[in-house]
């Protein structure tokens, strides 16, 4: 697919002409700074320098926390302790990076739900919508074993009931489970891995980030119409776009810094407000936590992992058909990963030929249910595995499955979207001109 037409950067010194012709460093940064952007980007559009300054946030911090911290069951609990009173500023070096990640995963989760709702995944973008689910897969990975660090109680029982998930796969559970471990239970070999995995895949999603933001530039953003830019020309281009220096550089740095005010006084003020009381007792195997809850971003697949039990009808057909194979344990884990994995396939489930839920009004009713769906799974997550808790977890995760393998095919079909704008132009000018503007109608099969 061909880009937006625009001007490229052309060296404009002899010392400039000759770093472009070795390092295209320059071009490079210039191109992407003056990338022609859509101009009727609404504030959802502002959650990927959020995105991106938590990255940073995340590698800087935990860089520092590295150089003070202990990988061993002896002493982990107490070089917290030590970064806590002894470490200049290591208070609040370690509150930002706990706080980050939630503000990280707050973002990252109204990134998405955004993208779900404009259909950002739809052609040409499902490669950028995939790339982007596995940054999702990758954080909630690295978020966990980050969680495990501190070697709290919360921290050992919840590293304890999580790997152990991976035993319930058949064949080759047993050997992946004793991989990440390091032996057969949850010590010093485990943490030892989740320190150097911990350390590690931040660089990983970094480097896919570059790739998640390179395919987007390739294929163009999208926007609240879902009406792509026209390529005619460049002037025709620029009807519809704005660069994104300075016009939405500036917008998301007031965004960010209204985000950063209410993020930095949750740090000074609130710090253990999202955390769990019984991860500063320090880690003790033979004293299991009445309520082993995770932190609350992993809550909604948590519940979802919980939900499907020996006495759910679909859980006993599965167990059935393959002979006691899918067990109830078996069924809540493929359970929990499929709910990441009918997300990713939503460019492929999604039949409607019309991008934006904003010309779709069965689409809309249908989304919202989903968004407060996935905050009664969070709370669900939260409670403990008993009635109404299980029964309305059940209800919620069936929901979720419903939305992404039934509702979203049959949407397609059923609905009858409303008119779209001709043009990005059209849409921008009838809400942003002075006059009004026009808003020509296009044919929503076109």
């Amino acid at each position: 697919m061909a880009g937006i037409p625009h001007d490229h950067y052309e060296p404009k010194t002899s010392s400039e002409s000759w770093l472009y012709r070795r390092l295209p460093i320059v071009g490079l940064l210039y191109d992407t700074l003056m990338i022609p952007t859509p101009k009727n980007l609404n504030w959802m559009w502002i959650w990927g320098i959020v995105l991106t300054f938590c990255l940073l946030l995340q590698i800087g911090t935990g860089i520092v926390l590295a150089m003070h911290y202990t990988p061993h069951v002896d002493m982990a609990f107490a070089s917290i302790e030590h970064i806590m009173r002894n470490v200049n500023a290591g208070h609040m070096i370690r509150y930002a990076h706990m706080n980050g990640a939630s503000l990280f995963f707050f973002a990252v989760y109204l990134h998405i739900f955004r993208g779900l709702y404009y259909g950002s995944y739809k052609e040409p973008r499902e490669v950028t919508w995939i790339i982007g689910i596995l940054i999702f897969v990758l954080m909630m990975g690295t978020a966990f074993m980050g969680y495990v660090l501190p070697w709290g109680q919360m921290s050992f029982w919840g590293a304890t009931v999580i790997t152990g998930l991976f035993g319930a796969i058949p064949l080759v559970g047993e050997p992946i489970q004793t991989l990440l471990l390091g032996g057969p239970a949850v010590d010093n070999a485990t943490l030892n891995r989740f320190f150097s995995l911990h350390y590690l895949l931040p660089f990983v999603i970094a480097a896919l980030v570059a790739v998640h933001i390179w395919a987007f530039h390739t294929t163009g953003n999208n926007n609240p119409t879902g009406v792509e830019v026209r390529r005619d020309s460049k002037e025709v281009a620029e009807k519809d776009t704005v660069p994104f220096w300075p016009y939405y550089v500036l917008k998301d740095l007031f965004a960010l810094a209204i985000i950063l005010a209410i993020f930095f006084a949750v740090v000074g003020f609130m710090p253990n407000y999202l955390g769990h009381p019984d991860n500063y007792i320090e880690a003790n195997p033979l004293a299991t936590p009445a309520h082993i809850v995770p932190e609350w971003y992993f809550l909604p697949f948590y519940a979802i992992l919980r939900a499907f039990t020996a006495d759910v009808w679909v859980v006993i057909i599965a167990d059935f058909v393959t002979g006691g194979i899918v067990d109830a344990k078996l069924f809540g884990v493929l359970a929990m990963f499929g709910a990441i994995v009918v997300m990713a396939l939503a460019p492929w489930l999604d039949t409607s030929s019309v991008r934006s839920g904003r010309y779709r009004p069965m689409f809309k009713w249908w989304f919202w249910l989903l968004v407060v769906d996935f905050v009664v799974l969070m709370w669900c997550g939260a409670q403990p595995a008993e009635p109404p808790y299980s029964t309305i977890a059940l209800i919620a995760s069936t929901y979720w499955f419903a939305y992404f393998l039934v509702i979203l095919p049959l949407l397609g079909v059923m609905e009858k979207p409303l008119p779209r704008p001709a043009t990005i132009e059209a849409d921008f000018d009838a809400h942003y001109s002075e006059t009004g503007g026009t808003h020509t109608a296009v044919n929503p099969a076109e």
